[in-house]
């Protein structure tokens, strides 16, 4: 914070709340901020029926609570500020996550607030997993690939998407997910397979279909995301073409040498081979994301992107190409630098698997 001369740092209901608290409150109509300053224990505002929450902080906090009206909300703020004589303030947050209506408190209590961008600040602490942080992402792997394999034997013609992803979000849970899942699965089969991010439909598995699926599992809170694409029965012989190139580009990217370890590089590593058979122009996403406590953090597996990968960091490694109004091919691996090498940490066959 002194470096880049932050006074405060405020941080609302989330995951990085809980990170650096203990305290698991989601996104509500009720502000839930944690402001974090120099000398003095950081200040919470929150709704004052929560206090058995606050409780179980991780550290000593001041407490500024608010009733259900409100009114009473500003007030909260404004004491907290006067706490941390703070009236004058830059103050940090994280752009992706702060809303509008914490913001206004803060800026309502002082027009001589000014709000800034601390993201780096959030994602230098986070990106390095420790051995329990890990631990807790194979867990989260086990969970997911388990799931999918009791989900496999479900799938057959006639069966919506929607039908298979719900019965995978049934097997995540028996088998030990924590039920806010990184995500909600996408099935994508046929043409629907070639929308990346594709949103599972009511549309029905035919023969010869490209079936995508992207899941995940949340365990001690840490996520695991995996993707594998399956056919169902005999598929154009393009399909396959498509799959042998993703699964040796995705076998490329994990296999990296040490003195490539930048983010670019892995990146270059899957897309040079899907280009150089010519396919680049359907490769057309990022070769991958960081993972922990959500499904896209740093680091980014991506073009011009010069992040030096570190021992502890967690990321994907999913190539994919897609051919409108055709299908689609991704496989997605989680993985983990150690040392000098890429540690995959994900274990289900990449091989085409026909249904």
């Amino acid at each position: 914070m002194k470096k880049i001369k932050i006074d405060l740092i405020a941080i609302n209901a989330g995951r990085n709340l809980a990170y650096f608290s203990g305290l698991h409150f989601h996104k509500s109509e009720r502000p839930a901020v944690l402001l974090v300053g120099k000398g003095k224990a950081p200040a919470f505002i929150f709704p004052e029926f929560e206090h058995e929450k606050v409780a179980n902080a991780a550290f000593d906090i001041t407490q500024f609570a608010y009733t259900e009206n409100p009114s009473t909300w500003g007030g909260a703020f404004k004491k907290a500020l006067n706490y941390f004589n703070g009236h004058q303030s830059m103050i940090g947050v994280e752009p992706t996550a702060m809303r509008f209506l914490e913001i206004n408190l803060l800026q309502c209590s002082s027009a001589e607030i000014r709000i800034t961008s601390a993201a780096h600040i959030f994602n230098t602490l986070r990106t390095v997993k420790d051995n329990e942080e890990i631990n807790s992402i194979r867990q989260a792997i086990e969970i997911a690939e388990t799931a999918l394999i009791n989900t496999i034997p479900f799938i057959k013609v006639g069966i919506t998407e929607q039908e298979i992803a719900n019965e995978l979000v049934v097997n995540l849970l028996r088998n030990g997910s924590e039920p806010e899942l990184p995500f909600a699965p996408i099935v994508a089969s046929g043409p629907n397979s070639a929308n990346p991010h594709a949103i599972s439909s009511s549309r029905k598995i035919r023969e010869g279909d490209l079936i995508l699926i992207d899941w995940g599992a949340r365990k001690n809170e840490y996520i695991s995301d995996i993707t594998r694409t399956f056919a169902l029965g005999s598929v154009d012989d393009e399909l396959m073409t498509i799959y042998e190139i993703v699964k040796k580009a995705n076998h490329a990217a994990r296999r990296i040498l040490p003195s490539n370890f930048i983010s670019e590089k892995i990146d270059f590593a899957a897309r040079n081979i899907i280009q150089k058979e010519g396919y680049g122009n359907f490769f057309i996403h990022r070769t991958g994301h960081g993972i922990g406590l959500e499904a896209h953090e740093e680091p980014y597996i991506a073009a011009e992107n010069s992040t030096k990968i570190i021992s502890g960091m967690t990321f994907t490694i999913e190539p994919g190409i897609y051919l409108p109004g055709k299908g689609g091919v991704r496989i997605e691996d989680d993985v983990v630098a150690s040392n000098d090498k890429l540690i995959t940490l994900t274990s289900l066959n990449r091989e085409l698997i026909i249904l």
